[in-house]
């Protein structure tokens, strides 16, 4: 809905402009005339990358050396007359990220729009492997008495959608807005079977469609926004069958891996608001969505493989309900009021069934399995007042609260005293956080803004309703979840923009926040803290040069406890550093020639600090070595006009990338890790040093 609003919002101006100017073409400004007959383009060039980008290149579909066609279009035409807009616009067609976009627009009456996108996703490491069937649902592995012949494979996936929308005024204030998305999602992932570290490839081969109607209405006071949304997700593939080569297929000698199953969803929708006043606004939002997935399991149709006597699907269901109300008034000059509460009642309702059992009893932990619906209610409200002081300065101070109401997910699996086996970490059935915020804005001058605003929010709950002692033994029942462990944060923010001259503007952003969790169980994350610097500056030299700079500095760290065996405890210590520069610069060198610059550097460093609150083990290494990954990007490009109509363009890219990254490797960091010794054998490298350059040359034709 939000999207086909603003596709069909862009002739507002446009419409204003002309009904002001008429239909006195000659007088018109440069500005209006570009409105009423904006340029079109079409530009044919071809690129060529000298070496491999496999990190740099996941998703601009650029990842291997070579040449690159590069074609784009824009064109747009205007039925002055009719008020009628056609537009054209297509980008990187001679690469795999093709943009495709079509509109037929008449002001104020009707609009049709029809998108084709592609995102590729290409996986920067190569694996190396003598898994067969890569891509199908069945896949072979190999073993050490019938090894497979050794390859090298690229996986990834292409994400290819389609959109279509549509836009009629039915009468003044009544619009009609329909847009359907079509996503076909294909390729290749990483994956892994059983309970041992043994390669496998998950094909996707799977279809997602959206279809959203909506009906708005709009007065002076009112405002009515409803209607329709549904989605719909289906896959092609349900069960992918792994079988040891050299021996014969059977359940015996095959493991099954399940894939995501198809599922449903409907939403009916109505927003609205009401001015009670000039400075008194009211808000609603109500919503129902029914979701359901209810595809027979794969595991049916194989004989032995289901559990005798289990649902021949999950009849799976989930009913949302939504509540929001928010008002908004400025009962005088100097005081503005803002108060909302919401309701979200999420209600699973799917049946608890028993799927899997591997002994005759289910008294022990994990030996069988029930689904485990999770339903929870959250009530949830805020208010917030400004006040405007004195000498340009403004007060916000505000309050919310967030009430939860979560179900113990419970199977049929009950133990001695009644404990259900197959919950292995603790919950709780209630879950609070309040936040306080308060902030101060001051307009220092013409040339300086500023503002300062801290956050305090605490998180508590019910007490913990323990696990059944499940396959971390005693201990299952000593970890703090971090999702609903007791939590303070404490979080300031600082923000300064300051014109220092009439050509130079500087901006300055700092963010800093703390969490402390409250150590009421033994394991589990401690605190954490989180840093964000930015700074950003714009100089204009003179009406032909302009110049950019940003600096951005993150930090973000935690601490926990982990067991690592009988009364020894394990204490990390993990931190995440960035820094990232830009430099830019643009101009005209002559009348007929533009142009410009950018570097970007970027160095992250993960770091991974542990000890032991024991004497130290020959199998335990202490600090685990940083892992550093570099950036550098440099572009420069020119564009010279040959004339009116005719551009040719340049440009030049060197990257580097450069990374230790031993996540793959063996303690020794040269060796990579390998699969299943005895079996399959697959490793996963990665070039810890890429270095590729890029020359491109374009024509461009421009035309109305």
């Amino acid at each position: 809905m939000t999207t086909i609003q603003h596709t069909f919002r862009l002739t507002a101006l446009a419409t204003a402009l002309m009904s002001f100017f008429g239909s006195a073409l000659a007088e018109e400004t440069p500005d209006v005339s570009q409105l009423t007959k904006p340029d079109s383009s079409v530009s044919v060039g071809v690129g060529n990358w000298s070496g491999d980008r496999h990190q740099l290149g996941i998703y601009d579909g650029m990842r291997d050396k070579g040449a690159v066609g590069l074609l784009d279009a824009d064109v747009v035409k205007r039925d002055d007359a009719t008020g009628t807009w056609l537009k054209l616009k297509a980008t990187n067609l001679g690469l795999d990220t093709r943009e495709v976009r079509g509109e037929y627009l008449r002001q104020g009456d009707f609009g049709i729009s029809l998108d084709y996108n592609r995102t590729p996703y290409n996986n920067p490491n190569t694996f190396t492997t003598r898994l067969q069937g890569i891509g199908t649902t069945t896949q072979t592995v190999s073993t050490t008495a019938t090894p497979g012949p050794l390859q090298n494979v690229k996986l990834g996936t292409d994400r290819e959608m389609t959109h279509l929308g549509l836009f009629k005024n039915l009468m003044p204030g009544l619009d009609f807005n329909v847009s359907f998305k079509n996503e076909e999602k294909t390729g290749t992932r990483a994956w892994g079977r059983g309970s041992a570290a043994e390669f496998a490839v998950e094909p996707i081969n799977s279809t997602t469609r959206q279809l959203e109607t909506t009906l708005s209405y709009a007065t002076k006071k009112l405002q009515l926004s409803g209607g329709y949304y549904g989605s719909a997700y289906d896959n092609k593939n349900n069960l992918v069958a792994l079988t040891n080569a050299g021996l014969a297929v059977s359940n015996a000698n095959t493991t099954y891996l399940s894939l995501p199953l198809d599922n449903q969803a409907h939403q009916l929708f109505l927003n609205g608001g009401y001015a009670f006043t000039p400075s008194t606004r009211g808000t609603f939002k109500l919503a129902y969505t029914h979701a359901t997935q209810n595809e027979t399991l794969p595991t049916q149709a194989i004989p032995g493989l289901s559990l005798a006597g289990s649902p021949s699907n999950l009849n799976g269901a989930i009913n949302t309900s939504l509540v929001q109300m928010g008002i908004s008034s400025r009962p005088s000059k100097e005081l503005s009021l803002l108060a909302n509460l919401r309701y979200n009642n999420v209600d699973d309702v799917t049946p608890v069934s028993r799927f899997v059992t591997t002994g005759t009893s289910c008294a022990t932990a994990g030996s069988c399995v029930d689904n485990t619906p999770l339903s929870y209610k959250t009530l949830s409200g805020k208010l917030e007042g400004t006040y405007r002081l004195p000498d340009g300065y403004s007060l916000t101070a505000g309050a919310e609260e967030s009430r939860q109401d979560r179900t113990i997910p419970t199977s049929n699996n009950l133990g001695a005293g009644g404990t259900d086996t197959q919950r292995v970490v603790p919950f709780r059935y209630k879950l609070d956080e309040t936040t306080y915020r308060l902030g101060l804005r001051r307009s220092l001058s013409d040339t300086v803004n500023g503002s300062v605003t801290y956050l305090n929010s605490s998180r508590t709950g019910s007490s913990y309703v323990s696990s059944a002692n499940g396959p971390g033994g005693a201990a299952s029942n000593l970890i703090n979840p971090i999702n609903i462990a007791d939590r303070k944060r404490n979080k300031v923010r600082i923000s300064v923009d300051w014109a220092l001259l009439e050509n130079l503007s500087l901006q300055f952003n700092v963010e800093e926040a703390r969490d402390d969790y409250a150590f009421n169980n033994d394991y589990g994350v401690r605190n954490g803290a989180a840093k964000l610097y930015g700074l950003d500056a714009t100089y204009t030299l003179n009406d032909k040069w302009k110049m950019n700079a940003w600096y951005s500095y993150d930090n973000n760290q935690a601490k926990q406890l982990n067991t690592r065996a009988a009364n020894s405890i394990k204490d990390n210590t993990l931190q995440d550093t960035g820094h990232s520069l830009g430099l830019g610069a643009r101009g005209d060198i002559f009348w007929n020639t533009k142009v410009g610059a950018d570097l970007q550097w970027t160095r992250t460093v993960n770091k991974y600090q542990q000890t032991l609150n024991a004497p130290q083990t020959a199998s335990f290494s202490g600090d685990l070595p940083d892992i550093e990954n570099n950036m550098i990007r440099l572009k420069l490009f020119s564009v010279y006009a040959v004339d009116k109509t005719s551009d040719v363009r340049f440009d030049l890219i060197h990257e580097r990338w450069k990374t230790n990254d031993w996540s793959w490797m063996f303690a020794n960091g040269s060796t990579p890790f390998s699969y299943g010794t005895t079996t399959d054998g697959t490793t996963v490298t990665a070039a810890q040093k890429q270095i590729s350059n890029f020359v491109g040359v374009r024509y461009i034709y421009k035309f109305q």
